[in-house]
């Protein structure tokens, strides 16, 4: 009997006289992405209208800024070709770098700004009962929904040198008295103060609802095993609310720098209310002096494509966190 089964357990290598080869392994196939090409002829009718709508557009603004285009232009006169005359102008220009960095500096303020009050907001909206949540989700749809210009001229008013609210509270009941017929707008830095406000007034409400969203998508089963193990509140959201809501933050406050550095209604609105331009111009009322006012449509342009290249290699940033947050 073990004779046998040493035999068998020797097994031949040849039957027949014929050699066992193991098989060759069967060959992978090749995975077919759902849909086949049914996703992208769905994406045809978008692209072509985001072609016509913005790539004719931004090619023609390409064209100008290679060519001298003034008034006479506009009125049918032949354009010239200058080639990098136009950006070497402005590049060279301190009033461009100038608004510049006016403009990142005013973003960051109220990107930083911004995401503090609408995460803060966005905390409060948990632990508020369902009336006083409805009650504040209310509020913020009306700030939210208010168009740009009314909220500025109504913040205008707020601020207003002789009737204004603030400037009587400060005087009538605070005793301040060096605000009386104060000009929040003449001098650069309140400027600046007042069209922070009307900006991140209009812009808490999406970080808000947004924040909240992803709020009510946090476990509470973790929350509630590390208040059982002794971590406080600010602990709690460091370690596992931030990190649950880490692409939330990232896609917001993209966002939020794309829309703060291409802001324009605000600040020109209160440039018209009081505000000295040369002293208060961002990118986006810039480039209106420049063009529009000015004339020069080719300088206008070449700055608005250094401005297009800026804000692209923002998007490219945010596509690229995008896509490593999908890859996690």
């Amino acid at each position: 009997m073990s004779s046998n089964i040493v035999a068998m357990d020797a097994a031949p290598t040849a039957i027949d006289g014929e050699r066992m080869t193991a098989p060759a392994p069967a060959a992978k196939p090749r995975r077919r992405r759902p849909g086949g090409f049914t996703p992208y002829a769905l994406l045809v009718p978008s692209l072509v209208i985001l072609a016509a709508i913005v790539g004719w557009p931004l090619i023609q603004l390409i064209i100008m800024s290679f060519q001298k285009f003034g008034r006479a232009q506009v009125f049918g006169a032949p354009p010239e070709f200058v080639w990098f005359d136009n950006y070497i102008k402005i590049l060279t220009d301190p009033a461009f770098w100038q608004v510049v960095a006016r403009s990142l500096a005013f973003a960051a303020v109220c990107v930083v700004f911004t995401m503090v009050l609408g995460t803060l907001i966005a905390l409060m909206m948990m632990r508020l009962n369902k009336f006083f949540r409805l009650l504040l989700t209310v509020g913020l749809l009306l700030a939210w929904a208010m168009p740009a210009l009314t909220a500025t001229i109504v913040w205008g008013w707020i601020f207003d040198t002789d009737y204004g609210v603030i400037n009587n509270v400060l005087v009538n009941v605070f005793g301040m008295t060096d605000f009386t017929q104060h000009s929040w707008l003449i001098n650069p830095l309140s400027f600046f103060l007042v069209a922070a406000v009307i900006i991140i007034w209009g812009a808490v409400p999406f970080v808000a609802f947004t924040v909240y969203a992803g709020l009510t998508q946090v476990p509470d089963e973790v929350l509630e095993a590390s208040q059982l193990d002794g971590a406080s509140y600010v602990q709690r959201f460091r370690f596992i609310v931030v990190p649950y809501l880490r692409s939330i933050f990232v896609v917001v406050i993209i966002l939020q720098v794309i829309w703060d550095l291409r802001v324009f209604t605000q600040i020109y609105a209160l440039q018209g209310i009081g505000g000295i331009k040369e002293q208060t111009n961002v990118l986006g009322t810039y480039i209106y002096s420049v063009s529009i006012a000015g004339g020069e449509y080719g300088t206008g342009g070449a700055i608005a494509v250094i401005v297009v290249i800026l804000l692209m290699a923002i998007s490219i940033y945010y596509v690229r966190q995008t896509i490593k947050e999908e890859d996690l």
